[in-house]
């Protein structure tokens, strides 16, 4: 990194002072593209693990099973479609495998939807569970676990740490509603074991392909730490979080250029620009996807705002740090996905696809909790109610975040 030239008469302290003055300054990429996007190193993990306490916490579920029973909306509609869908089915065989092989767009695709939506069944009958009371949803999600952590041993192809990220986002939302709400589960351990021996080695150490997969492997990462009450794993989850969200959200407080995660190797302009899909002009809560398409934008928005709700289950907020980048990227995307129309300097005047169900969680967090002012996304949020699920890792949100103050 250059320093330029400090004089000899400055004292240690001061010298010091300059250099690190100096390149803050400093314009060059590669000075912009290491120092801003590193990850702090304070440890984040509580002192004690709070559970259930990955996406949904026992007084959300409180409420939820409170405003469903009520027949209050959006819950009760939430909670049909929920109840309707085939997740939901107590008649369901799990499909384990030994080893999951998942090419790019799951292309082969040997057991890699298999493993995605028996992990979202197993968490759609945990939340059925604990709303109904009704022990035989507790059983199937058990049976559906206890299934795979019989069986299951690697991941493997081009797409394993995608889809281990996504599956394995989905098996500890469920595991820990039934461990910490069910009155018996003997082969919770053997779940655990397969956490940390299958899941977490393939996400612990992120990607530096799309910001989206990093995000989603991120997300499985600090569930799985919870569910093991792991420390380091969380704190290690926490920093690549840290690294990545301002990596993947522009800010114009970012400058001339986005930052870039640790490690990424950005190192020019014409290296960070390609990596941003082509986009060379920056703007309030631009996505690195948005010019891929907003579909992939939202499985990185959605993984964020998972992380930033289980890290506030757990003692430390980290909303407050993401919230002006997340706030400002569902507006902008919310707002042309709504039909403003595309700026030709945005993505060339056209934006493909649309989010999914994904803003509920952010939006709640953001506009309900911190009282931010988020109009477009409200409007989108609302008008896709009851959001469902993308049957990758995001399931029943407006059931489960939909106005719940807890």
């Amino acid at each position: 990194m250059r320093t330029g030239t400090i004089p000899r008469l400055l004292g240690t302290a001061a010298a010091l002072a300059a250099l690190l003055t100096t390149a803050l300054a400093a314009p060059a990429v590669a000075e912009r593209s290491t120092t801003p996007g590193r990850a702090p190193a304070e440890a984040a993990a509580p002192a004690d693990f709070t559970h259930p306490g990955v996406l949904v916490s026992r007084p959300q579920l409180d409420f939820v099973r409170g405003r469903v029973q009520a027949g209050a909306q959006p819950w009760k509609s939430a909670y049909d479609q929920m109840m309707g869908s085939k997740y939901a089915s107590l008649t369901r065989t799990a499909k384990p495998r030994a080893v999951v092989e998942c090419g790019s767009y799951s292309n082969p695709n040997n057991g890699c939807t298999d493993e995605r939506e028996d992990a979202i069944a197993a968490y759609t009958l945990s939340l059925a569970w604990y709303i109904t009371q009704d022990a035989r949803y507790a059983q199937k999600a058990i049976q559906i676990m206890d299934a795979w952590s019989a069986v299951i041993k690697d991941h493997t192809n081009s797409n394993a740490p995608l889809q281990t990220g996504w599956a394995g986002s989905s098996w500890p939302r469920a595991a820990e509603i039934i461990k910490y709400t069910y009155s018996s589960w003997p082969g919770s351990g053997r779940f655990g074991t397969m956490l940390r021996n299958v899941y977490l080695p393939e996400v612990a150490g992120g990607s530096h392909s799309n910001g989206n997969w990093e995000l989603s492997m991120t997300e499985a990462a600090i569930g799985i730490a919870v569910f093991l009450e792991d420390r380091a794993a969380y704190d290690k989850a926490v920093g690549k979080f840290r690294g990545r969200v301002p990596a993947y959200i522009y800010v114009t407080a970012d400058g001339s250029l986005p930052r870039v995660a640790p490690g990424s190797g950005l190192d020019t302009r014409a290296k960070v620009i390609n990596y941003w899909q082509g986009q060379s002009t920056f703007m309030d809560g631009l996505s690195q996807e948005t010019c891929r398409d907003l579909t992939h934008t939202g499985y990185g928005l959605s993984a964020i705002s998972h992380i930033a709700e289980t890290s506030r289950m757990q003692g430390q907020d980290l909303y407050p740090e993401i919230a002006d980048r997340l706030r400002h990227a569902m507006g902008l995307h919310a707002k042309h996905q709504l039909g403003t129309p595309v700026p030709s300097s945005l993505c060339g005047g056209s934006l493909k696809d649309s989010l999914g169900p994904v803003t509920e969680v952010g939006f709640n967090a953001l506009a309900n909790r911190l009282g931010y002012a988020m109009t477009n996304t409200q409007t989108l949020t609302e008008r896709q109610r009851p959001a469902g699920s993308n049957n990758l890792f995001v399931a029943w949100e407006t059931l489960t975040h939909a106005n719940n103050p807890a």
